[in-house]
């Protein structure tokens, strides 16, 4: 696997980093440990898939907060939080943010490392997305201001002449635009245009 996917464990207690450390370097995972959020949010970003191993309570900021502060911050860490408190409020927490398992203290060997694969299958889903809309929206920023509102337009439903109405322009002056925002995309369909545009998150209100 390598150092192109990586497991980090956050948890304060010695003797579960050590175990963990054994664990998944048994099972073929790159491991890091930290000893608390702090030490975490202060490692350098990785830029592959990454899963998160996280205890829920620890002194200063707690599992929680730093799921949290990783939304905050855009990461892309896939967590499955371990605990050794029985809190259903927690987990129900945890999971509507985002975790993929919460998984209690003394866990299962193997069921830490399938929660552990699904997260790193989640991150490489994560990354892959994240890859597609930066490139759809890098092309969709390479339109001129005129283009980007024909675009607008035509994702709304209207037709050529109803756009060139609304720009106060001529329908073939439309046309023109229209066939270069199509050729600067790469799509060939207005329905190939609409999952494009959907993907680099542009909505027909955007503004121009």
């Amino acid at each position: 696997m390598g150092a192109t996917e990586l497991v980090c464990v956050v948890d304060d207690d010695q003797s579960i980093r050590r175990g963990l450390r054994r664990l998944f370097k048994s099972a073929g995972y790159e491991a890091e440990m930290f000893a608390s959020a702090e030490d975490y949010l202060a490692r350098e970003s990785f830029v592959g898939p990454i899963c998160l191993v996280l205890d829920v309570r620890m002194p200063g900021l707690n599992g929680l907060g730093l799921q949290e502060a990783l939304e905050v911050r855009g990461g892309c860490e896939q967590i499955v939080f371990i605990t050794g408190h029985s809190d259903v409020p927690a987990c129900r927490q945890a999971m509507k943010k985002g975790a993929v398992d919460f998984l209690l203290k003394p866990f299962d060997s193997d069921e830490l490392i399938e929660a552990v694969k699904r997260a790193l299958v989640r991150g490489r889903e994560t990354l892959r997305r994240r890859s597609e809309r930066s490139h759809a929206r890098g092309l969709i920023d390479k339109l001129t201001p005129r283009e980007f509102e024909v675009l607008r337009f035509v994702l709304m439903g209207l037709l050529n002449k109803q756009i060139a109405a609304e720009l106060d322009t001529a329908e073939k002056t439309i046309k023109v635009h229209r066939g270069r925002v199509m050729q600067k995309l790469g799509v060939t369909s207005v329905a190939d245009l609409v999952r494009f545009s959907q993907n680099a998150g542009v909505s027909p209100a955007e503004a121009a």
